[in-house]
């Protein structure tokens, strides 16, 4: 027996292909007992080409890492590998089974990762609540006392777990639930010693004593995107034999728009030179650019072509740490834009209770965001960024009426490039003994928003790209080798500026005012060449796409133009389509209500009342779905939306916005399941109709959906499930890739909703190659034991059984081979069932192959 366990522990790596990426948190002594480990139980090690080698993901399974600082981080997580700390490596052998990888995740938005909670003298509301949110940001739960505990959450010391704790001196931190809740609203993780039993500073100080201060020195270079300190390998003669080995097999191109020196510059490029890179002239040979402004050419075609884009900053951290890290880990170590942030140049702004390098990043970031910075603070300051609530600006800025907010506000909507609103409860909130400072610069530049506004391929003119390349040969046939002069491909270009100040297009339904015409051939000023006939390579390509695109919008303008005839038009009438949201039985069916699209409290019927009696804010945002009374009477229904509005209801259309559900039974429709994900109060349509014709407030509570048979009939009791989602919030199925086909029954866009409205990821299956998704990000409520299991993983395919879907099986089988997942070809009743229980129900019935399915036949 002894020997055979002795030959399953020898293959308990069998199946993983690993490389170890070291860094300052990994060194070389604890990678090479690593990889002995490993190896001696079964694992096969992949080594890197070089010390700056890129990693080769055909082969491997595993990448094994203390940061996600490495360059093929985001790549390998769309490619489903698995990328985990080193303890994974060690808790694994401990357990004699392959731990779950994504509780050893090293991604920086799991702020639980490497956590595992226990909870004390809790109430079982309270508990599941917890348990749910540890397990979706990257956390594990244990229902019992283990060495692997971390966190106690407990009211006092008294429970016997607490004790336990004590007497066997285990390395857990007993604190507070209010720790948890703080770190949930804020999306970090906060210290835990202000939340620590036996004598939390939460419960026991007062709002008057002084919350000590937080100094981030990990934020020293991060703080300008033009640092006035050189590195010191920079500013002396010792330059030319330090070697940077993050630079090495590196082409580098130093754009024209940093405003360096030209001895600075030679010493740059010497350092590079020396440490195995070259210095190129043209964007297109370059691995990596250094610029300082989005709008450049050079800029949007590194960007396109997924090359490493940063500033000086960034180009400073690289020379002074001999590490790689993402140009965008941190805000300013990304290019700028010079015409900020569309609407932030209407802010003044001032800080308080930030100190040292995170007061003066917030103060960088609020300027590079277009913003106007006042050190004092004066009556027509807009917003005070304040790290807690206890200061003289806090008390004047609440006098005078100014927004108060924490530094998060500022940073997504940097982050994201869109000013955040207000009213999102993560900004205006302040944990009590807690200071924000120790939470600063943690917030990541967004990728797709920056595509989004500044590179996607409608952002700039194909004549520019066809510029650029022409200058791009003309600087080639002058530099034959790229360790020539340096500079960039071409001079820099300001961006041209769009209408309304450089803000993205605005939607179809928004510009569609006047008679279509085509655009106007795009100017571009060089050299001041103003008549100088643009570049036509392109043009027959951008005929093509434009005739695509507006092929794609008629559906949109025919509507629009139908929409501008009727009465009340587009804004106060509302959208009255046909929803076809019915999906019973793996079939669509037409639903003959009409809903608006968005309510926003405003209609037609009482447009002269709206503007001199404000209604108050709606008690009740109501989502009705089978409703039978305003079938075939669009005027009932307006009449009839705007008398609930008066008592206090507000009809609304979008699942995510609603606070109670109607329905005059349990239905699989689209706006059902929907809503069921964000756990509203289900409730009868006989509420709807006894306010009408009582004309008054009735209690919702008195109207609680109940359907016996329909509860029978789908195996699920409605009032579990409401208590599940409201665990799960809206995140059952939490980073999970889910393919569907295009001509499944019900219609691809309906299955797309309930996946996202549950926190997964639709994809369009079409068997195309490279269609591999990333792996699930999320989690169930598991305890430790349950999430800790040797079970497989599977990639869904949603899909009927028509012969042009089955056509597609085999090949999504392939797809998925290799990834360490299985595939599951799945039934749509799955999906629906499981977004109605909340909870991932299986039965062998769902499940499609294609022997069954000719026998049917």
């Amino acid at each position: 027996m002894d020997g055979d366990e002795a030959a399953a522990q020898s293959l308990l790596f069998s199946q993983v292909h690993f490389v170890i990426v070291q860094s300052q948190s990994l060194k070389l002594s604890d990678a090479e007992a690593l990889t002995k480990l490993l190896v001696d139980n079964g694992a096969q090690e992949h080594s890197l080409p070089g010390p700056n080698g890129k990693i080769s993901l055909k082969e491997i399974t595993h990448i094994i890492s203390a940061t996600p600082d490495f360059v093929e981080y985001d790549a390998a997580t769309d490619a489903l590998k698995s990328v985990v700390k080193p303890d994974w490596v060690t808790a694994s052998v401990a357990k004699g089974r392959l731990a779950n990888p994504r509780s050893y995740s090293p991604d920086p938005r799991l702020y639980f990762s490497g956590l595992v909670l226990c909870c004390a003298d809790i109430p079982e509301g309270d508990k599941d609540a917890i348990m749910g949110g540890v397990l979706a940001t990257g956390g594990l739960y244990s229902s019992s006392v283990t060495k692997s505990v971390t966190h106690m959450v407990a009211l006092t010391m008294e429970h016997e777990k607490c004790q336990t704790v004590l007497k066997k001196d285990l390395k857990c931190k007993i604190v507070l639930p209010h720790w948890f809740d703080d770190c949930m609203r804020i999306g970090k993780r906060l210290d835990e010693d202000p939340y620590m039993l036996p004598d939390p500073d939460v419960l026991h100080l007062n709002s008057s004593d002084p919350i000590p201060e937080t100094k981030r020195i990990d934020l020293q270079g991060a703080s300008s995107t033009q640092p006035s300190d050189l590195p010191r390998f920079l500013d002396s003669n010792r330059s030319n034999t330090r070697r940077v080995d993050v630079f090495n097999a590196k082409k580098v191109m130093l754009c024209n728009d940093l405003n360096i020196g030209s001895h600075l510059r030679g010493t740059i490029e010497d350092l590079i030179n020396h440490s195995g890179g070259t210095v190129t002239s043209t964007v297109h040979r370059a691995d990596m650019l250094i610029c300082q402004y989005r709008e450049s050419p050079d800029y949007r075609i590194a960007s396109r072509a997924q090359k490493e884009v940063g500033n000086l900053a960034w180009l400073y951290y690289l020379i002074t740490y001999n590490s790689w890290v993402s140009p965008m880990k941190r805000l300013l170590y990304y290019p700028i834009s010079d015409r900020g942030l569309p609407g932030f140049n209407k802010f003044r702004i001032s800080l308080s209770n930030y100190n040292g390098e995170a007061r003066v990043y917030l103060e960088n970031l609020a300027i590079a965001a277009g913003g106007a910075f006042t050190r004092t603070m004066k009556e027509d300051n807009t917003h005070l960024i304040t790290a807690h609530q206890y200061s003289e600006k806090c008390d004047a800025a609440k006098e005078w009426n100014i927004n108060m907010v924490n530094h998060l506000w500022l940073e997504e909507s940097y982050a994201k490039w869109q000013i955040q609103t207000l009213s999102n409860p993560r900004y205006t909130y302040f944990p009590p003994r807690t200071n924000l400072s120790e939470v600063v610069g943690q917030t990541p530049i967004d990728r797709n928003a920056m595509e989004r506004y500044f590179f996607s391929p409608g952002t700039v003119d194909e004549s520019e790209g066809s510029e650029a390349r022409r200058l791009d040969a003309h600087a080639l046939q002058q530099h034959d080798q790229d360790s020539g002069p340096p500079g960039s491909s071409q001079d820099f270009v300001p961006y041209r500026t769009r209408p309304g100040g450089g803000t993205p297009s605005a939607p179809r339904s928004h510009i569609m005012n006047g008679p279509m015409r085509t655009p106007a051939t795009t100017r571009i000023v060089i050299d001041g060449k103003e008549n100088e006939t643009p570049s036509t390579t392109s043009s027959r390509g951008a005929k093509d796409r434009a005739a695509a695109k507006l092929h794609d919008q008629a559906a949109d303008i025919a509507l629009y133009e139908k929409e501008k005839k009727r009465i009340g038009g587009v804004i106060f009438g509302g959208r009255r389509q046909t929803s076809e949201d019915a999906v019973s039985n793996g079939s669509r069916k037409r639903s003959n209500s009409k809903e608006e699209v968005i309510a926003h409290g405003g209609h037609g019927r009482d447009k002269k009342r709206s503007k001199t009696n404000k209604l108050p804010p709606p008690a009740m945002r109501l989502l009705l779905t089978g409703y039978k009374g305003w079938e075939k009477n669009g005027k009932k229904e307006a009449e009839d939306k705007s008398r609930l509005r008066d008592l206090g209801v507000l009809v609304v259309q979008d699942p995510t916005h609603c606070t109670h559900l109607a329905s005059p039974s349990i239905v699989r429709t689209k706006k059902f399941v929907c809503a069921l994900a964000r756990a509203p109060m289900v409730i009868s349509t006989d509420f709807v109709d006894d306010c009408l014709a009582k004309e008054e407030w009735r209690e919702p509570e008195d109207y609680l959906l109940n359907d016996p048979a329909g509860e029978q009939r789908l195996g699920f009791k409605l009032s579990e499930a409401v208590s599940r989602a409201k665990i799960h919030r809206g995140q059952l199925l939490r980073g999970m890739p889910i393919y569907c086909t295009e001509t499944v029954k019900g219609g691809f866009d309906v299955y797309k909703a309930i996946i996202e409205a549950n926190g997964g990821k639709c994809l369009l299956y079409r068997a195309r190659a490279g269609s591999v998704a990333g792996s699930r990000a999320g989690g169930q409520d598991e305890d430790v034991d349950a999430m800790d299991t040797d079970e497989p993983e599977y990639l869904y395919l949603i899909t009927g059984n028509t012969p042009v879907e089955m056509a597609l099986w085999p090949k999504f089988r392939q797809m998925v081979q290799g990834t360490g997942k299985l595939p599951r070809i799945v039934q749509t009743d799955w999906l629906l069932n499981s977004a109605l229980r909340q909870e991932l129900h299986w039965e062998d019935v769902y499940e499609l192959k294609e022997d069954a399915v000719d026998n049917d036949q």
